[in-house]
């Protein structure tokens, strides 16, 4: 990998950050900033939180449709994830509330036993079998796109791998008509964008742009419903499955439950293979460790997902009074945990800013959560960095980063727009 692209925020933004965070009264600190994630200049505000208010009050944020907790250490994260009967998942995962008009129900959204009966149904397509099935699938996939790209020439990495192979992942596990495939990533950017993102116009673009997914869908799932011997893909097991199969009579529950498995198809996997190609040209000496030894490609994957972590929070609602870190949280008060800070946590992962390949305990990562809402694909995701990371060794001696990526302008989905990357055959 190269050294010559400092992949880093450049040192004289990073430091007017560092003294902007710490220059900040305390109780003024917003992180729900999406600015800071698209410039990568949030460490330090989550350095500060974590050192001085693990649980931290944003009464008056800029950012945040009304005031939140923070929640920043990895010990605290877990106790808010782990305890669902206190934190709630309904009525959002999200930092804002949603406008009153439109409501997404979903089931990580949902508590039990809600939530239990329709993930039960469409969890059947990433359990065992069914990934040992899909394992070939992935690998010829992911050798037909790596084989398509130009040596010597720079492209963006994100388009062409990145999107690509996530997006023939989820049109598989949708069993979605394969030349319209690439709608499932546009729906995917609608559904978390808002007007300051660049993807969508207005709201009323993205509403429109997200029921076109709504009847799309819905046509596909009278096809599937009307099988006397249902697939194994989402929307069969959906059209089949007793809790579920009412759906279409609940159109903004139907539509909330696509959107959670498109993103939640989407984003892991497909940040996760641009952050790790930004992370091993950060951090040249552990490409050449990864060169030296290809066993070491299961534990990089967890290390990617911890560096990563393509979701940067998750939020919960207090059910009741309670106290948390020692601070006071109000029945209905939002609870915001910030994944991307606990998979920082020094107390946890001891030089957290390093991406290191081989770290002892990269399996802890927080990136899927704990508890009953643990990201249900997760093992598909590993699975698709793994295969490609082998592919991508059997080919590829550099896989250099030739300019500034830019990133998502968004405190929730921690992703690349764009990866200039050009690769040197092995």
């Amino acid at each position: 990998m190269s050294e010559a692209i400092d992949l880093t925020a450049p040192a004289t933004a990073l430091e007017q950050a560092r003294q902007d965070a710490y220059g900040t009264p305390l109780d003024k600190l917003d992180v729900a900033n999406g600015e800071l994630f698209e410039k990568d200049l949030i460490w330090p505000y989550f350095e500060r939180l974590r050192a001085e208010a693990p649980v931290h009050y944003c009464a008056e944020p800029e950012f945040a449709n009304g005031p939140y907790w923070s929640v920043s250490t990895y010990d605290l994260i877990k106790e808010v994830d782990t305890n669902h009967e206190t934190f709630s998942s309904e009525p959002t995962i999200v930092i804002d509330d949603p406008d009153e008009d439109f409501v997404l129900p979903m089931f990580i959204a949902m508590d039990p036993p809600q939530h239990d009966e329709q993930r039960k149904v469409v969890s059947p397509v990433v359990g065992p079998r069914n990934l040992a099935a899909l394992e070939p699938v992935i690998r010829q996939r992911v050798c037909d796109i790596l084989d398509s790209l130009p040596v010597g020439e720079t492209f963006n990495w994100v388009d062409r791998v990145s999107i690509e192979l996530t997006t023939q992942m989820l049109a598989t596990l949708f069993d979605f008509p394969w030349e319209d495939r690439r709608k499932l990533t546009r729906w995917s950017d609608v559904a978390t964008a808002d007007e300051t993102m660049g993807i969508v116009d207005s709201e009323e673009q993205r509403r429109a742009e997200l029921f076109e997914c709504l009847e799309y869908f819905t046509g596909l799932w009278h096809e599937r419903v009307k099988q006397t011997e249902p697939g194994n893909d989402l929307i069969s097991l959906l059209a089949h499955g007793e809790a579920t199969r009412d759906l279409p009579e609940r159109p903004m529950e139907f539509l909330g439950n696509l959107i959670l498995l498109i993103v939640g198809g989407n984003d892991t996997t497909r940040n996760s293979l641009s952050g790790g190609v930004v992370a091993l040209n950060q951090f040249p000496s552990q490409f050449e460790k990864l060169k030296a030894d290809p066993g070491h490609i299961p534990n990089m994957v967890s290390e990617i997902i911890r560096w990563q972590t393509p979701l940067a929070h998750m939020r919960r609602t207090a059910t009741r009074d309670t106290v948390l870190g020692g601070k006071q949280i109000r029945e209905g008060d939002r609870v915001v945990m910030w994944y991307v800070s606990g998979n920082r946590d020094e107390a946890m992962f001891p030089n957290a800013n390093e991406f290191i390949i081989d770290r002892e305990n990269a399996r802890k990562h927080i990136a899927f959560g704990f508890g009953l809402h643990r990201c249900m694909g997760n093992r598909v995701a590993e699975m698709q960095l793994r295969i490609a990371w082998d592919e991508i060794l059997k080919r590829f001696g550099k896989v250099e980063v030739m300019g500034d990526p830019v990133r998502v302008r968004s405190s929730f989905v921690k992703g690349y727009l764009d990866l200039p990357v050009r690769l040197t055959a092995k």
